[in-house]
């Protein structure tokens, strides 16, 4: 009898000593993106698996693969929801798809400044589009800034009239494809890696870019005039597979949410840092005319689209549009 107790008491702490070591294992999180790690986001992902490192005991640890170099911009959304990849970081425009509520974020001359941009995304009703593709499978983290969107052209564009009769690069979106009819343009869906040459050899006139773009693509040499109209904003969203993230455990949920709280601070002032030197660069470089609008030619161009905004209020929805609306006014 003492036998049998004695190996059924060893039998049970091999298991306990094995199951200690199966739980000690740590969580993999392989975070992908298609830009280059010198940028704000590719520097972000490489932030967030420092504080990961140094703060969470080696419960979990992250691979950072930039650069496309596990998944492309057209396979990483399907990668994340088969659940070969964790965490990515797409451009908003990429959501259309599974919520139409998003496309709030390509409405043209809908927020002031990126400080507006952030306001809203810090509000009730931003926090919640992050949610809103649950049931897809999708939950957002975070909002990491690219920057706010600057017309380019070669014709000096002051007045909505100036841009009629123009083509102009867009992604493939619906509101931006309306944004350019609204002025009597022509867009042009094209993959952003042909823009130089598109705008060089005149297959498109013009395009909408932060300024970070403009410099590091080097369209500020194939366009004589960038006309600072700050009229869309250019971001991505954070996101996870949601049956990964609600299968962690509570604390590593909350102290990853918590780091990437931390991380998205400092993306966003990155970004803002690098458009405001990019834009410096422009100016240095002298080879293209940057126009500063008033706040009376910024208000017409702003009610020559504002029919834009009507078109997708079904879809995106009125509050919602409100509620960005509203954050335009500082606190």
């Amino acid at each position: 009898m003492f036998k049998f107790t004695a190996k059924a008491l060893a039998c049970a702490l091999s298991l306990s000593i094995a199951g200690m070591a199966q739980a000690a294992e740590p969580i993999t999180i392989k975070f992908a993106h298609v830009v280059a790690e010198h940028t704000p986001k590719g520097q972000g992902a490489l932030l967030f698996k420092k504080l990961v490192d140094e703060r969470m005991d080696g419960k979990v640890t992250v691979q950072v693969y930039p650069n496309s170099s596990l998944f492309g911009d057209g396979k990483e959304m399907e990668a994340l929801l088969l659940g070969d990849v964790q965490i990515i970081a797409p451009s908003l425009a990429k959501f259309e798809h599974y919520t139409k509520q998003i496309q709030i974020f390509d409405l043209p001359f809908l927020f002031n400044d990126i400080n507006a941009v952030d306001r809203f995304q810090q509000s009730p009703e931003g926090k919640a589009l992050l949610t809103s593709m649950e049931s897809k499978g999708i939950t957002g983290l975070g909002y990491w800034h690219n920057g706010m969107k600057q017309l380019s052209a070669n014709k000096k564009l002051v007045e909505p009239k100036d841009a009629r009769g123009l083509k102009f690069r867009v992604q493939a979106s619906a509101v931006l494809d309306e944004q350019f009819k609204a002025l009597r343009a022509a867009p042009r869906k094209m993959s952003f890696a042909e823009v130089y040459q598109g705008l060089q050899t005149g297959v498109v006139n013009g395009a909408e870019n932060p300024y970070s773009n403009i410099y590091s693509q080097k369209m500020h040499e194939v366009q004589k005039f960038i006309t600072e109209t700050d009229h869309g904003v250019l971001d991505y969203m954070v996101i996870t597979n949601t049956k990964f993230w609600e299968g962690l455990p509570e604390d590593v949920r909350s102290e990853l949410t918590a780091i990437l709280a931390e991380v998205t601070i400092e993306v966003n002032k990155q970004a803002e840092a690098l458009n405001q030197k990019d834009k410096q660069r422009i100016i240095d470089a002298g080879t293209t005319e940057i126009v500063t609008l008033t706040p009376e030619q910024r208000e017409e161009w702003r009610e020559a689209m504002r029919p834009v905004w009507k078109k997708f209020e079904g879809e995106i929805g009125a509050d919602l549009i409100k509620a960005a609306e509203a954050a335009n006014q500082a606190n």
